[in-house]
């Protein structure tokens, strides 16, 4: 009984930093698989860097995007911060 006295609030800071920490950081990673799962031809986009445009193509690794008229810049997939609705 004493021993469980003892680690009890090791026990508890470690659920704590566990729903706290990691759970939302596992969901936010999940979200993200999703998104870069469903990315279509045409999707606006925005970067990790910032950058805005529109999905010209994409394979396993890369995206293509349309700047503007002219532009098309190549990315990594895992540069995608955000598919704009």
């Amino acid at each position: 009984m004493e021993l469980l006295v003892t680690f009890a609030p090791i026990i508890v800071l470690v659920l704590v930093m566990y729903f706290l920490m990691i759970r939302p950081a596992q969901k936010r990673q999940k979200q993200v698989q999703e998104m870069q799962a469903g990315l279509q031809k045409g999707d606006d986009v925005i970067t990790i860097g910032g950058m805005h445009g529109t999905v010209e193509s994409f394979d396993q690794k890369h995206m293509y995007l349309r700047t503007d008229e002219s532009a098309v810049l190549k990315f990594d997939r895992v540069a995608l911060k955000e598919v704009v609705k």
